[in-house]
C-alpha cells in the first residue's frame, strides 16, 4: 500500500536544491538543512549548525557522531551517529523507520549574490545618493545580515 506523500521527501530535495545554495562537504561550524519524515508522512525542515564530528571506531564501516545545535528556542544540542553521505545531502536516509535529509548551505553564495545588488534608488532625506564611480571610503559600510531571495 503507497501512501500519498510517500514522493514528497525527494520532491522537496529536488525543489530545495533549485532554491538554496548547498556546500558538497559539511564542516565544523556549517549550517545545515534538515529534513524529518513525521509520523503522518509530511515533513519538518530544521536548521542546525554542527558542532564537532567523532569517528565511531566502534563500527566497521565509516560512522560519524555528529554533533549538531539545533537552532530552535530553546537551541537543542544533540548528537546523531551517521555516515558521511548522510549529513553531506548526497543520500535520503532513514533513522526510525522515517526519511532525512541534511546538507549545509553555502551563505558565501549569498555574499556574492548581495555584493551584485545595486545601491539603493531611494536616498533619505538629507544624503546625497552615492556616486558608484566615486572611490570608495576607508570604513566599508556594513552589509545588510538577511536578505530573501526568489
Amino acid at each position: 500500500m503507497t501512501r500519498k506523500n510517500d514522493n514528497l521527501m525527494e520532491k522537496l530535495v529536488e525543489e530545495l536544491n533549485l532554491q538554496v545554495p548547498f556546500k558538497d562537504t559539511t564542516e565544523i561550524g556549517d549550517t545545515v538543512i534538515m529534513l524529518r519524515e513525521n509520523e503522518d508522512g509530511m515533513v519538518t525542515m530544521l536548521y542546525a549548525q554542527v558542532i564537532d564530528f567523532e569517528r565511531d571506531t566502534a563500527k566497521r564501516d565509516e560512522w560519524w557522531h555528529v554533533r549538531f545545535v539545533f537552532l530552535e528556542v530553546p537551541p537543542q544540542p544533540r548528537t546523531i551517529i551517521l555516515q558521511t553521505p548522510h549529513f553531506t545531502g548526497r543520500e535520503i536516509f532513514t533513522m526510525g523507520g522515517r526519511k532525512v535529509f541534511i546538507k549545509a548551505v553555502n551563505f558565501e553564495a549569498f555574499e556574492e549574490q548581495l555584493d551584485m545588488i545595486d545601491e539603493p534608488t531611494v536616498v533619505p532625506k538629507g544624503r546625497k545618493k552615492k556616486d558608484p564611480a566615486a572611490p570608495k571610503p576607508g570604513k566599508p559600510e556594513p552589509k545588510p545580515t538577511f536578505t530573501l531571495i526568489k
